[in-house]
This record gives structure tokens, C-alpha cells and sequence, in this order.
């Protein structure tokens, strides 16, 4: 599939670290050029290091939870390369982690700003550029979780992801004829940064250890495998490319069989 992506112009939040990196790399691997959101300068500069795609990778210090920062982030690459062809949505995670009658309304509302309002405004600034293009791909990474609830103390994640799938169906269904695709992919557990992080922390408040917490990730798959991040990208690849254009509205799962609907 060497060069699908020829000439297009892509922006990734969280787009420095994990998930986000993965398909940046996978897409400047196909030829695009890609602008990536991060909270940190740091990483931005790692990422784009890593990279080594020179003029073809562009950082922007991002935070996804503020809307203005986010339509920033999307206007610089029409600044940049005076386009926009694919809007990945990245941004998600979750803090804060309790059973629901312990949950705060704090960690609640940032779930659900996080995992939805995240992917609103980054889709609602991408329409702005793609519309009048006659053209657009936008890939919303929600999980699995955005389709089953299958874990305690999250569920604000699990609000926040089945809203997500909620805005590509509802974005499909507006912008069909536009050129303009939406999908979600829906990945099983894979142990980047976040989980890393996420997951100690949520294994710690259930009493087992990261050890259990990943192998219980692990069995709920039918291939007993966590995945990996080069799969999930390997499925933004798809969908943003030409082979991607009769797929809108849809959710596809990258998940080892966790979830197998």
C-alpha cells in the first residue's frame, strides 16, 4: 500500500505519543503530511525527531480540552500546507476513576470532554476546510469500550467513547453526498504511554497488580493478545486512503476478538 497517501495533509490530536504517533508515522510512511497536537513541547519535538519527514511533519503545542486550541491546530495546516484532507481525533483518556456512585462531577464532565467534545470541535473546524473541498476523511479513535462497558471506575471513559461513536454516525449521516467520510476505529487494550500510566493506577484502586490487569486485557481477546499500535494505524491508513471511500459511518474494531460485533 506504499504511497496512498501522496500529497495529502493530515492533523492528529494527541499525535506525538502512542496511538496518535502510530498513525502518524504510518501515514508519513504513505506519503502524507501531517500536523500534530500535543500538550508538550517536549514530545512534540521527540515525535517529529522520530519522524524525520522534514518539511512533512509540522507540531503545534495543543491541548485538546480547550476549543480554541484545537481550532488553532486545524487552521495551521491550512497556514501550512493549504489543505486539510484527514482529521484524525485522537485525544481521549480518563482520571479520576471510581464506581459510579463515588465518581465526581469533575472527573465525569472532563471524561466526557475529553473522548466527545474533543472529537466535536476538532470534526465541526476539519468541515469548515473540507466542505468547500469537496473532500475530507475523518477518523475518530474511540474503543471498544465505545460499544460494550466491560471495566469498572470508567465509566466516564465509557460515556465519553460511546458519544464519540454517536458524532461519526451522526456526522456521516449529515455530510453523505459531501465527500466527506466519518468513522470510528474501536481498538481492544493496547499498552502505550497511557495505559501504562492509566492502567497502574486504575489496577492499584482495584487491588491486583498492572501484571493481572494487563493479562486480563489479554484473555478477554479471542487471540489473547493485547494489540498493538501499528494495527490501529494500519486501519487509519484504510480509511483515509482511496480504498477507504465507500466506508462511512461505521465502526471498526481493532480488538483481537474482544468485542466481536
Amino acid at each position: 500500500m506504499g504511497g496512498s497517501l501522496e500529497g495529502r495533509v493530515a492533523v492528529i490530536t494527541a499525535g506525538s505519543t502512542g496511538i496518535g504517533f502510530g498513525i502518524a508515522k504510518a501515514f508519513v510512511d504513505e506519503g502524507a503530511s501531517v500536523v500534530l497536537g500535543n500538550r508538550s513541547d517536549e514530545k512534540g519535538a521527540h515525535a517529529l525527531a522520530r519522524l524525520a519527514a522534514g518539511d512533512r511533519a509540522t507540531f503545534v503545542k495543543t491541548d485538546a480540552l480547550d476549543r480554541v486550541q484545537v481550532d488553532a491546530l486545524v487552521d495551521a495546516a491550512i497556514a501550512k500546507y493549504g489543505k486539510l484532507d484527514i482529521m484524525v481525533n485522537c485525544a481521549g483518556g480518563s482520571d479520576g476513576w471510581a464506581l459510579v456512585g463515588d465518581l465526581s462531577d469533575e472527573a465525569w464532565l472532563k471524561g466526557l470532554e475529553w473522548n466527545a467534545s474533543t472529537a466535536f470541535w476538532g470534526t465541526r473546524r476539519a468541515l469548515k476546510y473540507m466542505l468547500p473541498a469537496g473532500y475530507g476523511r475523518i477518523i475518530n479513535i474511540a474503543s471498544i469500550e465505545g460499544k460494550i462497558a466491560s471495566k469498572p471506575m470508567v465509566s466516564h471513559y465509557i460515556a465519553g467513547k460511546h458519544a464519540m461513536i454517536g458524532l461519526t454516525k451522526a456526522t456521516a449521516v449529515e455530510y453523505g453526498t459531501t465527500g466527506v467520510t466519518c468513522n470510528a476505529i474501536c481498538p481492544g487494550p493496547i499498552e502505550t504511554e497511557l495505559m501504562q500510566d492509566a492502567g497502574a493506577q486504575v489496577a492499584a484502586a482495584a487491588g491486583i497488580t498492572y501484571e493481572q490487569f494487563l493479562a486480563e486485557f489479554a484473555a478477554d481477546c479471542l487471540t489473547k493478545e493485547l494489540q498493538t499500535v501499528e494495527q490501529v494505524a494500519g486501519m487509519a491508513v484504510l480509511l483515509a486512503g482511496p480504498l477507504g471511500n465507500g466506508m462511512t459511518g461505521s465502526t471498526f474494531n481493532v480488538d483481537g476478538g474482544s468485542a466481536p460485533f
